[in-house]
């Protein structure tokens, strides 16, 4: 498969993709060249969290925080696995 993906390493959206909030889907979207990608809410929580220099583990707990849950780090995980066999986030 791909890269291993740790808690303690950080990650961008990829340079050819722009996160937003489109209020027209009432969703995150990643625009890119050729189209535009809507997001679940999940995807979009963690996409907007993802600025090069937060950890996973602190995406993670911005997020556990946010939505009053526990045990994310293992969704985040995979998720940044989907996200990059997409393209969509790069490893800073």
């Amino acid at each position: 498969m791909g890269e291993t993906i740790a808690a303690d390493q950080v990650y961008a959206v990829a340079r050819l993709f722009r996160l937003q909030w489109e209020p027209a889907q009432d969703a995150h979207v990643l625009l890119y060249p050729e189209g535009m990608v809507k997001l679940n809410q999940s995807a979009g929580e963690i996409l907007k969290r993802l600025d090069g220099k937060r950890t996973l583990a602190e995406v993670t707990s911005d997020c556990e925080a946010a939505f009053n849950a526990t045990g994310l780090l293992d969704d985040v995980i995979g998720f940044i696995g989907a996200a990059l066999e997409q393209g969509w986030v790069r490893r800073v």
